[in-house]
């Protein structure tokens, strides 16, 4: 990057506006995969329905709680974050599934 406006900060300026571009884009792709993750949750549930499988099954959600501190960790990410945010996940997953049966 050419540096001819390095005194009068514009360059960090851009760089901040690069890094706020950049956080958009991932903010969009989370959204896209709570949205693509609902949708395979509720195909879950209305296979569970159609085979008489109870909608809730704790041992099932502690696994999933356990990979996401699993994934947590191998990004270095504050597991406790992760897990509350998978935590909201499943919540929101049992509250469609109960409006939709």
């Amino acid at each position: 990057m050419d540096d001819t406006n390095a005194d009068d900060g514009s360059t960090d300026q851009m760089s901040l506006e690069q890094l706020r571009d950049e956080i958009e884009a991932i903010d969009r792709q989370i959204v896209e995969l709570i949205a693509e993750r609902t949708y395979v949750a509720e195909s879950i549930a209305k296979v569970k329905i159609e085979q008489g499988v109870p909608t809730t099954v704790e041992s099932q959600e502690q696994r999933v709680m356990d990979r996401a501190g699993e994934n947590a960790s191998r990004f270095d990410v504050d597991t406790n974050l992760v897990k509350a945010v998978f935590r909201l996940l499943i919540e929101i997953n049992k509250v469609e599934q109960r409006e939709s049966s």
